[in-house]
């Protein structure tokens, strides 16, 4: 059986709040790690999440 295209990656905030977001990606066409500048509610300002894997 093919494996899927997409991967569920966590987001989590480089302010160490511990706050994470859940986003699909491609690793087909994005190799890449991702990286976004997304909203923070625990610190309520908007810092950069940086890619991790999930368990």
């Amino acid at each position: 059986m093919a494996k899927p295209a997409t991967q569920a990656v966590k987001l989590v905030s480089t302010e160490g709040t511990g706050f994470f977001y859940v986003a699909k990606k491609n690793t087909r066409t994005k190799t890449e790690k991702l990286e976004f500048r997304k909203y923070d509610p625990k610190l309520r300002k908007h810092v950069m999440f940086k890619e991790q894997r999930m368990k």
